[in-house]
């Protein structure tokens, strides 16, 4: 199970690095019409994260995006 404090690093990490995307606005430039994804990836020395942030007119997009994580971690998950 994940530390309390690693969980806050990750989330605090996530929040500052989402931040200076959105100061950025070349960040924004040249966007497709109906759908946008930023990934954020960091690791410390004890693990490694990623944060896929996903918009899309489309429901089914993101909804779609989902499953296919579902799957790869269930796929890929390691026993306890």
């Amino acid at each position: 199970m994940i530390e309390q404090s690693d969980a806050k690093k990750i989330a605090e990490v996530v929040g500052n690095n989402l931040i200076g995307v959105s100061h950025d606005s070349g960040s924004f430039r040249k966007l497709p019409d109906s759908y946008w994804g930023y990934f954020a990836r960091g690791h410390d020395s004890k693990g490694a994260f990623g944060v896929i942030v996903t918009y899309s007119e489309d429901v089914s997009d993101v909804d779609t995006l989902i499953k296919m994580y579902e799957k790869w971690a269930e796929k890929n998950k390691k026993a306890d």
